[in-house]
C-alpha cells in the first residue's frame, strides 16, 4: 500500500489518491484533496476560506502545525457590533446581530488564510508543483459538481427563527449564487443536479499560475478588493498583502499512555486534551459503552471543558490562554473529582440548538509514514460571490463575540477562536492515529469520543466514528437518535434535560486512520459523503 486518504468528499478523496499515485507525498495528496473540496463542497470551505493543519514527515523531523485562520479586519473596533448583540447559539458557535450583518453578507467576512496555508505547505513540504497538484479540483470545476444529499441538507436547513440567516438566502445573495444554485424557475437544485461554475474554474486556473501572490497582492487580491469595498466590507488590500500563515509546535497531552499532538489556541486542540485527561481519571472501558454512566461522565467532562473554553479560548496573540493551567494535571483531577461526586456543571446557552455551520476535513497517510490532518472551512458562508471569481467568501465575523473584553472579542487583526482539532496519536516517533472532523463546536467532542472508541473500547476506525454519540456543550445533553431511549430515561431520571435528535449520524463528523500491525485502515462519518480510499 502506497498510503491511504480520508476525505470528507469521495471526489476529494479520489483526488488525494490520484495525486498518490503521480508520486506525491501526504502533504501534496492533502492539498489537492482541500482544493477539490473547495469545488464539490463550496458551502463548507474553498479558497476564501480558512484552516490549520498538522503536519508530521517523521523521516524528515519535521512536526509542525500550520494555522491559517481568518482574521478580522484591520479596521475592526472592539466595540462596533457591541449594540447590536441580541445573543449566542446554545452551541457557542455563533454571536447573533440584530441586522445580522456578522452572518450574511459583507460584513461577515475576514481576511482569508486558505490559500496562504496550502502554497505555504506545499512549497516547505510537498514534492509536486502548486499546478499539478491543482489539476484535479480544476478538471472538476469545468466537469461540474453533483448536488450530494448532505449539501441539499445543508442548502435547506430552517433555522426557525434562532437568528441565523438561512443558507439558501445566502445563495441568492449573489448573481452568481442565483446562476449556479437554483434553476431557471428559482428553484434550488437538487440531489443529483449539477452546478456549474465557470468562474470558479477560471479562478482556479489564474491560481494555479499566479500562487499566493496572486490572490494576496496581485490581480486576483485587486478584483477581490474592489469588491469588497463597494459591498461595504471594512477589508482592504492591507488585509490580504499582511496576511501571513502561522506556524506554531503543537500541543501535547496524553492519554492511557499514548502521547496525542492537536493544535493549540486559538485552535481546539487544547480542549481536546483537556476533555481526554478529565476522561481518563475513569475506567471508561469497565463501563457499557454508551451507557448512562459513560454518557453522564461524558456528559460533565464536556461541559467543563466548554466552561473553560468560553473563559479563555481566544487568539493567543491578543489574549492570555493559560493553557498549561488547563492542561495541568491538577485541574483535571480536580474536575474529575467533581464529576464522581455528582456534581452538575452548568453552562447556559440562550438559543436552542442546530447543527452548527460546517467544515470539512482530509486526513492522510502515505507510505512513508507522513501523516497530514487537515480541516478548513468557510467557518458560516457569508454568501458573497465577487462577479467574476465563483467562489463564496467566509463569514467568519460571527465567530467573534461583539461584547468588548472577552476571551472572543473583536480586534484588528485578531484570528477568531476555532473548534478545529487536527490530531494525532502517536506509537514511538509516528503517528498511529490521524483523527479530524467538522462540525463547528462539536469538533471536539466527535474527536474525542472516536478516539475513545479506537482506545478505550478496541473498535476499529471504521466503527469509531459510525458509534452513536452526545454532546453536552449546554445544560443539555444532545444524543443520537440511536441512543436507546432507555439510556435517554436514565439520564433523564438522574436529573439531565436530554433532547434527541432526529439524525442517526449526529454531532460533527469524525474521519480518521489507524495504523495497526502495519495496516493503515480509515474511516468516513456515514452522515456525509465521504470515504476513505487507499492506494
Amino acid at each position: 500500500m502506497n498510503g491511504m486518504v480520508v476525505a470528507a468528499q469521495p471526489e476529494a478523496a479520489e483526488a488525494g489518491v490520484e495525486v498518490l499515485r503521480r508520486g506525491g507525498n501526504a502533504v501534496d495528496a492533502a492539498i489537492a484533496c482541500a482544493f477539490s473540496q473547495g469545488v464539490v463542497d463550496p458551502q463548507m470551505c474553498g479558497i476564501a476560506g480558512f484552516g490549520a493543519m498538522q503536519i508530521c514527515l517523521p523521516r524528515q523531523g519535521v512536526h509542525t502545525v500550520l494555522e491559517f485562520f481568518a482574521r478580522a479586519p484591520l479596521a475592526a473596533t472592539p466595540d462596533m457590533w457591541a449594540r447590536k448583540f441580541i445573543g449566542q447559539s446554545r452551541d457557542g458557535f455563533v454571536f447573533l446581530l440584530d441586522d445580522q450583518s456578522n452572518d450574511c453578507g459583507y460584513g461577515a467576512i475576514g481576511a482569508p488564510g486558505n490559500v496562504a496555508g496550502y502554497c505555504e505547505a506545499l512549497s516547505r513540504f510537498g514534492t509536486l508543483p502548486l499546478a499539478e497538484v491543482m489539476r484535479p479540483a480544476i478538471d472538476q470545476a469545468h466537469r461540474g459538481v453533483m448536488v450530494r444529499p448532505y449539501m441539499h441538507y445543508y442548502w435547506a436547513m430552517d433555522h426557525g427563527g434562532d437568528g441565523q440567516v438561512n443558507v439558501e438566502d445566502k445563495l441568492r445573495f449573489s448573481e452568481t449564487g442565483r446562476q449556479v444554485y437554483f434553476r431557471p424557475d428559482g428553484r434550488m437544485k437538487k440531489p443529483g443536479e449539477i452546478l456549474r461554475n465557470p468562474e470558479m474554474a477560471r479562478t482556479l486556473e489564474r491560481l494555479a499560475e499566479g500562487g499566493a501572490e496572486s490572490f494576496y497582492r496581485g490581480a486576483l487580491a485587486a478584483e477581490m478588493v474592489a469588491d469588497l469595498e463597494r459591498g461595504g466590507s471594512l477589508l482592504r488590500a492591507e488585509d490580504f498583502a499582511q496576511y501571513r500563515v502561522k506556524e506554531k509546535a503543537p500541543v501535547w497531552g496524553r492519554y492511557r499512555g499514548h502521547r496525542i499532538a492537536s493544535n493549540p489556541p486559538p485552535a481546539g486542540g487544547g480542549s481536546l486534551l483537556e476533555l481526554l485527561q478529565i476522561l481518563e481519571h475513569f475506567d471508561l472501558a469497565s463501563l457499557p459503552h454508551n451507557g448512562p454512566e459513560h454518557l453522564r461522565i461524558l456528559a460533565e467532562a464536556m461541559k467543563w471543558m466548554t466552561i473553560d473554553r468560553d473563559a479563555h479560548m481566544g487568539d493567543p496573540d491578543f489574549v492570555d490562554v493559560p493553557l498549561d493551567r488547563l492542561l495541568s494535571a491538577e485541574h483535571a483531577a480536580g474536575l474529575a473529582a467533581r464529576i464522581r461526586a455528582g456534581e452538575k456543571a452548568h453552562v447556559i446557552r440562550a438559543e436552542e440548538p442546530k447543527d452548527p455551520p460546517d467544515t470539512t476535513v482530509v486526513c492522510v497517510i502515505d507510505r512513508d509514514g507522513n501523516a497530514v490532518s487537515l480541516t478548513h472551512t468557510l467557518g458560516i458562508p457569508s454568501g458573497v460571490i465577487t462577479p467574476g471569481l465563483g467562489f463564496m467568501y467566509n463569514g467568519c465575523m460571527s465567530g467573534f463575540d461583539p461584547r468588548p473584553g472577552r476571551a472572543a472579542s473583536i480586534a484588528p487583526g485578531k484570528s477568531r477562536a476555532s473548534a478545529m482539532a487536527p490530531t494525532m496519536l502517536f506509537e514511538g516517533d509516528r503517528p498511529s492515529l490521524v483523527l479530524g472532523a467538522p462540525g463547528g463546536t462539536y469538533i471536539v467532542p466527535a474527536i474525542a469520543q472516536a478516539l475513545m472508541n479506537v482506545v478505550d473500547f478496541g473498535m476499529s476506525m471504521s466503527d469509531a466514528v459510525a458509534a452513536p454519540r452526545i454532546v453536552a456543550l449546554s445544560d443539555t445533553i444532545d444524543v443520537s437518535n440511536r441512543i436507546p431511549h432507555g439510556v435517554t430515561a436514565a439520564l433523564e431520571a438522574m436529573g439531565y434535560p436530554v433532547a434527541r435528535s432526529y439524525q442517526s449520524h449526529a454531532f460533527g463528523a469524525a474521519h480518521g486512520l489507524l495504523v495497526r500491525d502495519g495496516v493503515i485502515t480509515g474511516g468516513a462519518d456515514p452522515q456525509r459523503d465521504g470515504m476513505a480510499m487507499a492506494v
